[in-house]
């Protein structure tokens, strides 16, 4: 006979520290590394991943090689993002050399699109901060951790609208790396037409996919979801862009995967 229990991620991690002394039999099964986070929550992800950058530099590697600009060519997967309010004075020099760009704003440790906003002027996130007479970033909860990214103004689009995919990777071990990808994977669409007017810049039904920010727009179909299946996507595409564009698109993202699971490798609890 086989029982299964659902638990939250913080009883499993109570009860199964190191302080509880329980472990696990070899027939149990957990379904989350204990220190997870470090992938998950986007601070940590993009820390992880800029040092990951950093060791392979310090080693020689060609995978940090860089174009004439600077960027790099082969773990080029993320955008430029800074750590609020710890590295606000570090965002603000990177503004300010191009000040008619557009940056998102998340709160590292929320999810359903809660708390995300778009600005294009450095007087709006001293707005939104407590105290904008400092120079000292101060979040409105006075302790809540933000990223900061610079957004992606120009994103494939299908039928005019944003989408995003939705992946699911099964890692069965960081050491060494042993990852699996589920195919039946989807897409997650926007019900109105993107556009990058500054104009739009508090419509979320335009920049953010997420099925909790999307259901309450009136074009929303709650049949289909806004969902295309990952397969769907693959005919589309390869009947726009090509079979071998298509083809070097997936090979990228599980790239990106493999890369970005390597990153956290180190600082995973096996």
């Amino acid at each position: 006979m086989h029982l299964c229990f659902r638990m939250s991620v913080q009883t499993i991690r109570n009860v199964f520290s190191i302080e509880s002394g329980y472990r696990l039999n070899d027939d149990q099964i957990v379904n989350h590394f204990p220190n997870h986070y470090e992938l998950t929550r986007k601070d940590l992800m993009v820390k992880n991943i800029k040092r990951y950058r950093r060791e392979l530099e310090r080693d020689g590697s060609l995978l940090v090689e860089k174009d004439e600009n600077g960027k790099h060519i082969h773990l080029d997967f993320i955008p430029v993002t800074f750590m609020l309010p710890g590295d606000y004075n570090l965002f603000v020099e990177e503004f300010r050399k191009n000040p008619t760009s557009t940056w998102i704003m998340k709160p590292c440790g929320k999810a359903q699109g809660k708390g995300i906003f778009l600005i294009n002027k450095l007087s709006q996130i001293k707005k939104w901060s407590r105290d904008s007479k400092t120079t000292t970033f101060i979040s409105p909860a006075g302790k809540e951790a933000y990223v900061i990214s610079l957004y992606i103004d120009n994103p494939l689009l299908i039928g005019g609208k944003k989408f995003d995919l939705r992946l699911y990777v099964l890692v069965t071990s960081y050491r060494p790396l042993k990852c699996y990808m589920y195919r039946l994977g989807f897409c997650r669409f926007c019900t109105m037409k993107y556009t990058p007017s500054t104009s739009e810049l508090d419509n979320m039904f335009v920049h953010l996919t997420n099925v909790s920010v999307q259901k309450h727009g009136g074009d929303y179909n709650p049949i289909h979801g806004g969902k295309w299946s990952v397969s769907n996507l693959r005919l589309y595409l390869e009947s726009t862009q090509g079979k071998d564009v298509t083809d070097k698109l997936f090979d990228d993202i599980h790239w990106i995967v493999v890369h970005s699971l390597k990153a956290v490798a180190p600082v995973m609890i096996n």
